[in-house]
């Protein structure tokens, strides 16, 4: 049985091995926000354009303020936009503000605090010594035309359509998103809509996997539930097979109706784990089917969001045509002690937060895997690791934050 860092890596591994490559498509550049770049972004101008004064003061030559106390003739005003045609000499300045183009003469901006207005009109003392260079990017200092700003495989976030937008780019190329077909099985499961009986459950797991596939960036394509006859379960798992990859909940385990594996070895699955040493979440299949990812994950509710989480997410990645993103593991400062018995790795609902600007997470009481109730109560999962089941108060901790919360 494998760690759920050993099953990750695999899956990480047999994924990017089908060497897929998604199609391509333009979009708005606010709708770009999330995807995975597909061209580079080449700056087209200097950035800055121009050498920017970084504070609102007076434009000085160094050469005059060597010492505090220089007393400088004003001889003018530039605001950020507006021009200025003239050149500072020995004893003038430019009242200057934030962001406008530092005049030509000039090598220096000393902030407005650190002066005073001086004993003739338009004057102006320095009280500070100043410096070549300060408070001034230079022209060119942060990018120059023709350099590469974004590489291909890059994930588009704020400061990446911020870029894009400097560069005067209102639309990019970016990779599809994958569809990932969310299945669900079992005779007990009804339409989140309908009224259950007396001994059925609505179909929360198509719900959460759903929300999750579309948190991690795919395109989710809900398949409803599959009853437990192979018949039935083999041609849906066959529409699934339509999509780019497919994540079905329940049917794993040992049971009499267990019947996802044998299905999907029937339709030709070579499968690489059936089982990973983790709790909620052990019994979790992945296998490659005509060619495309497959996920049998538990059919408890929070088993399932864990196993997709550590697993599936990384293939969501891959295939939208960027790299797996590292789990995004936190540490913080354990609240009260927590114990563990069985040898695997928990994860068990919890509630991260700051005191005194310290991390620090606590279990929350629970009652197993189907407990969606008190997973919606907290923020993240504490992860007791399998080397060290037993945990004590003010120890730091492993944290996986549940995605889109923090």
């Amino acid at each position: 049985m494998l760690s759920y860092e050993d099953a990750r890596l695999k899956v990480i591994e047999i994924t990017a091995g089908l060497r897929r490559i998604p199609a391509r498509e333009k979009l708005k550049l606010q709708q770009s926000l999330g995807r995975i770049l597909a061209e580079e972004i080449v700056a087209d101008h200097d950035c800055p354009p121009f050498d920017r004064a970084t504070r609102d003061g007076f434009a000085v030559r160094a050469t005059d303020c060597r010492e505090a106390g220089a007393q400088l003739r004003v001889i003018g005003e530039i605001h950020a936009g507006g021009e200025f045609a003239k050149t500072v000499s020995a004893g003038e300045c430019v009242h200057i503000m934030t962001g406008a183009a530092a005049p030509r003469g000039a090598d220096a901006v000393v902030m407005i605090e650190h002066t005073r207005t001086g004993v003739r009109e338009n004057e102006v003392m320095i009280e500070h010594v100043a410096e070549a260079g300060m408070n001034i990017v230079p022209r060119g200092s942060e990018s120059r035309a023709g350099d590469i700003l974004l590489r291909a495989k890059t994930r588009i976030g704020y400061a990446e359509i911020a870029i894009a937008a400097q560069v005067g780019r209102a639309e990019l190329e970016v990779y599809r998103k994958p569809r990932i077909a969310i299945l669900s099985t079992g005779d007990e499961l009804v339409a989140v809509d309908a009224q259950p009986g007396p001994f059925e459950i609505r179909n929360s797991n198509g719900a959460s996997l759903a929300a999750q596939a579309e948190l991690a960036g795919a395109e989710a394509v809900p398949l409803g539930k599959a009853p437990d006859r192979e018949d039935e379960l083999q041609k849906m798992i066959e529409r699934g097979l339509e999509e780019d990859a497919l994540v079905l909940s329940g049917g794993v385990s040992m049971g009499k109706y267990d019947l996802v594996e044998k299905v999907l070895r029937e339709l030709g699955a070579d499968f690489f784990f059936d089982a990973v040493a983790i709790r909620p979440g052990r019994p979790a299949v992945f296998g490659i089917c005509r060619g495309k990812p497959v996920f049998g994950l538990p059919g408890n509710p929070v088993s399932t969001m864990v196993t997709f989480e550590l697993l599936a997410v990384p293939v969501v990645d891959i295939l939208s045509g960027g790299e797996a993103r590292p789990l995004p593991l936190l540490k913080a400062k354990l609240s009260k002690a927590v114990e563990q018995k069985a040898a695997l790795t928990h994860f068990l609902p919890a509630m991260l937060g700051w005191a005194n600007g310290e991390a620090t997470v606590s279990e929350l009481p629970w009652q197993g895997s189907g407990d969606i109730a008190t997973l919606a109560r907290g923020n993240c999962f504490l992860v007791v690791h399998q080397s060290k089941l037993k945990l004590t108060p003010g120890e730091w901790v492993d944290v996986l934050p549940r995605r889109g919360l923090l």
